[in-house]
């Protein structure tokens, strides 16, 4: 074996790099974020072929003292931490005290910097790590940073640096997230030479929202619902995309922690639950959301990129994301748009699994009297079997037109059926399109779910009980949830230090694969600390049912019926969506039909 042997700073600056220098994006980030620390209000970033030959950013922050120009670009040197206490109280986007050292050991690097007080600006040179004399320059107050060559003197490195517009558009994706997490600075970008972005400065939420719709498109806002809720010491804010506007890939939703885009487990299985009942099959929704919290309930220090956090409440943390979301998302009637009313706090030690019911619905505009469809209630008596309670009606409420044509409800009045599959009906604003199987497909499903929050679940007694070997932290979490779990009806119990025994499990379930359910369940409360698996499976079964039990394609309504349909359809939680994440309606205003026949032009 070799000597041990101390490494030289060169080489201790360059394995650095290797962490946190993945791309000329990884630089832009560094920088940008300490001019953020430095209390910038305006930064410019100049990029020149993709970020291989040059990297400027310029800020007006509070500037680097001349002496300390030096210490900026050593390693582990930092203005930011002083202690073990305020590594616990991270309220910067940086603090490690690694970036400057680390990009100026693989690139020709230039630092000019002035504080308001000073006369004249100061300049620091390093050239793939040789340090040059500070000698002073002409610079207004604040910092400007130049990065040219980019891993001149690490040819590996370079040689795997992607084509010129790819590295820039990672460029470009970053500022973006940067420009949401600090909506009142003002951002410049320009590539070769040619300005290419500008974010202005936000002072109120108009502006706020013209900055989002700026990032992930002029469709986002009219089709986004306006998030504010706080709980448990923490807030949670910003936009969440209709179900009916998700997209083919993940590349629209943000997540700050206190002012830091974060990439993390627990937020983003939190959120796919939130979406679980509303998304159509392979769709990811957008949103821009912010939580708040105390900086000592999360490490940021657990990445050297600090993409990463680890929430030191992470049960906590989840219900609340998922709760706050799920609720909103419950709130929406088709017809209806715009910022929800934020859900009832959730108490500190609330549990994944224990749900409220869907609450009452809200009350249509009209007088109601009954009027019932005539639906096959075969899937609806199979339920209410299950929980030994008398079959449920699968009518629904007409609400027949009462009130001046002036007070049409949001989805309008009935006036044909086309192919005996939409409803066609006209309201203040143009024309209304409904898929009446799919609308009333899930108005049957939110009766089904409502039924079930409100009775208590009769579970199946295993003929043999099911022995099942599992990972230690599993059988833990089988142990520690054995009462919530019995609650919706499955029955585990530990039987040694790996292995669990299934005794019972819900009724609803039978004929289900219990070792793989059981499994499932149990590796998302060990990871998690909550698992709706158990209601997921439910909720598909109901949704079968739903199906089956809903007024199908090619029967006729009549004029009664179709209105009796629109108005449930407003008053039942998240009828914009059918239970596969299918739209239900579709509003075609008269400026649209217009622009069809080409009126007024």
């Amino acid at each position: 074996m070799p000597v041990i042997r101390q490494l030289p700073p060169d080489l201790i600056n360059q394995i650095a790099a290797g962490e946190v220098i993945e791309r000329p994006s990884s630089v832009v980030k560094e920088l940008v974020e300490n001019s953020l620390d430095a209390g910038a209000t305006r930064i410019e970033v100049d990029i020149e072929l993709g970020g291989a030959r040059l990297i400027r950013v310029r800020d007006d922050g509070g500037g680097i003292a001349a002496d300390e120009l030096p210490l900026a670009v050593a390693s582990h040197a930092t203005s930011k931490i002083g202690s073990f206490e305020d590594l616990e109280h991270v309220a910067s986007m940086g603090f490690r005290g690694e970036a400057l050292a680390s990009v100026a050991s693989v690139a020709r690097f230039a630092l000019t910097s002035r504080q308001r007080a000073a006369d004249s600006a100061f300049r620091l040179e390093v050239d793939g790590g040789r340090m040059q004399p500070v000698r002073p320059a002409q610079h207004p107050v604040g910092t400007s940073v130049e990065v040219r060559d980019l891993f001149f003197n690490v040819p590996a490195r370079r040689k795997f640096l992607r084509a010129e517009r790819t590295e820039f558009a990672h460029i470009d994706d970053l500022l973006k997230s940067l420009s949401l997490a600090r909506r009142s600075v003002e951002f410049r970008l320009s590539h070769n030479g040619k300005p290419l972005r500008l974010f202005k400065a936000c002072q109120d939420h108009a502006a706020a929202l013209l900055r989002v719709t700026e990032v992930l498109g002029d469709a986002f806002p009219a089709q986004s619902l306006r998030i504010e809720h706080a709980a448990a010491g923490m807030q949670l804010s910003g936009w969440v995309g209709l179900p009916t506007a998700s997209r083919a890939q993940a590349d629209g939703q943000y997540f700050y922690v206190n002012g830091r885009l974060v990439r993390d487990r627990v937020v983003a299985h939190a959120v796919r639950q939130a979406y679980a009942d509303v998304l159509f099959h392979g769709r990811h929704p957008a949103f821009v959301l912010y939580l708040e919290l105390d900086p000592a309930g999360v490490d940021v220090n657990v990445h050297p990129a600090k993409h990463e956090v680890r929430f030191r409440e992470q049960r906590l943390v989840h219900d609340f994301l998922f709760r706050s979301l799920h609720e909103a998302l419950a709130q929406t009637r088709a017809g209806q748009a715009g910022m929800v009313p934020p859900p009832e706090p959730v108490a500190a030690t609330a549990l994944a699994y224990a749900y409220p019911g869907m609450g009452a619905s809200r009350p249509a505009p009209f007088a109601q009297s009954r009027l019932s469809l005539g639906l096959r209630d075969e899937p609806l008596a199979d339920y209410a079997a299950l929980l030994g309670q008398p079959p449920a009606s699968a009518s629904i409420a007409a609400a027949l037109p009462d009130a001046d044509e002036r007070e049409a409800p949001p989805l309008g009045f009935a006036i044909a059926q086309l192919k005996s599959i939409y409803i066609l009906a006209e309201n203040a604003h143009g024309l209304i399109l409904v898929d009446m199987h799919a609308a009333h497909e899930r108005i049957t499903y939110e009766k089904l779910k409502a039924g079930r929050a409100c009775s208590n679940l009769r579970s199946q007694l295993m003929l043999v009980p099911l022995n099942l070997s599992v990972s230690a932290k599993e059988a833990a979490a089988a142990e520690e949830h054995a009462e919530a779990l019995a609650d919706w009806g499955l029955e585990l119990s530990r039987s040694g230090p790996s292995t669990v025994v299934v005794r019972r499990i819900p009724a609803l379930l039978e004929g289900a694969d219990v070792g793989q359910l059981a499994t499932d369940v149990l590796a998302e409360l060990a990871q998690h600390g909550s698992s709706r698996r158990l209601q997921e499976l439910e909720n598909e079964l109901l949704s079968t049912m739903a199906c089956h039990g809903s007024v199908r394609a090619g029967r006729r309504l009549t004029m009664p019926e179709m209105n009796a349909l629109l108005r449930e359809m407003e008053a039942t939680e998240r009828s914009g969506q059918c239970n596969h994440g299918r739209p239900t309606w579709v509003q075609l205003s008269l400026g649209e039909l217009d622009r069809l026949f080409l009126r007024g032009r």
